[in-house]
């Protein structure tokens, strides 16, 4: 059986670590790339049956058409979104797309609690703090977590996970979703609510959604200005949910009392990237970066044992799939 030829893009060591280990015995034949997929990279996939993409690789039409013209077959997406690929694109050129939908929903769900208390109670300014032997409390006052009103806005799985670890620290949850699921809302004391209401309502919103024409910029200037003065905002979903100018605006007047993004607007570039030694180019991004009240990690909320494994296994399987299927003779994966 001829084994599956797959060009992989942005990998890192522990991408080259878990795909080594779930590829053994798999008839996959993997080539590390450690540059992103783009229209000017899609040449080094000559010879590839498929190709292995990640969140910043940029699979537009140029890069498909490039991709189509030798001989690709499959782009096998390693992550659960795909608003980075030109999916109508793809399929008139005869590109199959598979994708990760669920890899660890509990690893993106924890790391959003995670920013919360870090960010509430300063635990980050006060590991710093005590290393240089500074044991003074001030200006590192939080709030407690109970009694609050916590918005989720969407509520797949992630979003419901996320929900229930939150009703555990005895929050008020409320949800918002085009597709709610009043059963598993009611069972959990969950109340569904508008998206205008919950944003009014919340103390704490936590965005779960995936970045659609009709979610980008869901948080902008009229929509931060409707939340409750002070209102903490979490992202661990995807950075373009948010408008950064108008949050930026909206944490010098002090309506937003504190930020936790483990996403960004414009990540390609800089996340996943060691930057350490040089100056960072994007304003924005410079500019939150200042703020007491902004924390940010760099897109690592999938970042678990569980969570890599996973990928891993599924990103293979549909690969492995692919190689059971004609589609090497011309006929496509579907």
């Amino acid at each position: 059986m001829t084994p599956i030829i797959t060009s992989f893009y942005d990998t890192k060591p522990y991408d080259r670590d878990y795909f080594g280990r779930a590829t053994l015995g798999a008839n996959v034949a993997v080539r590390y790339n450690d540059f992103r997929l783009t229209a000017e990279t899609a040449q080094s996939a000559e010879g590839a049956h498929a190709v292995c993409a990640f969140v910043n690789d940029h699979l537009d039409r140029a890069c498909l058409a490039k991709l189509a013209a030798l001989g690709v077959k499959l782009v096998a997406l390693r992550c659960a979104g795909f608003n980075n690929v030109d999916v109508p694109a793809a399929r008139e050129l005869g590109l199959a797309v598979v994708r990760v939908p669920a890899y660890s929903p509990h690893a993106v769900a924890e790391h959003t609690v995670a920013l919360l208390l870090t960010l509430n109670r300063k635990i980050h300014r006060a590991f710093n703090r005590v290393r240089e032997l500074n044991f003074s409390l001030s200006g590192l006052v939080g709030f407690d977590l109970h009694g609050k009103t916590i918005g989720i806005v969407g509520t797949g799985k992630i979003g419901r996970i996320a929900a229930e670890i939150f009703r555990g620290f005895g929050t008020n949850v409320l949800a918002c979703d085009p597709f709610p699921g009043p059963d598993w809302a009611e069972s959990h004391g969950i109340r569904y609510e508008d998206f205008d209401t919950l944003l009014a309502a919340s103390d704490i919103v936590s965005l779960h959604l995936p970045l659609l024409p009709e979610t980008h910029h869901m948080l902008n200037e009229r929509s931060l200005a409707r939340m409750k003065p002070g209102v903490f905002i979490l992202n661990t979903s995807r950075g373009k949910l948010i408008d950064t100018g108008a949050l930026i605006a909206s944490l010098k007047t002090g309506q937003v009392g504190g930020v936790a993004l483990d996403v960004y607007e414009e990540e390609q570039g800089v996340f996943f990237e060691d930057l350490s030694g040089q100056v960072l180019q994007d304003d924005e991004l410079s500019r939150l970066l200042t703020f007491p009240n902004v924390l940010i990690t760099a897109h690592q909320a999938f970042l678990t044992h569980e969570a890599l494994t996973e990928i891993a296994r599924v990103t293979v399987a549909n690969l492995a799939v692919a190689s059971t299927r004609s589609w090497l003779d011309g006929t496509l994966l579907t």
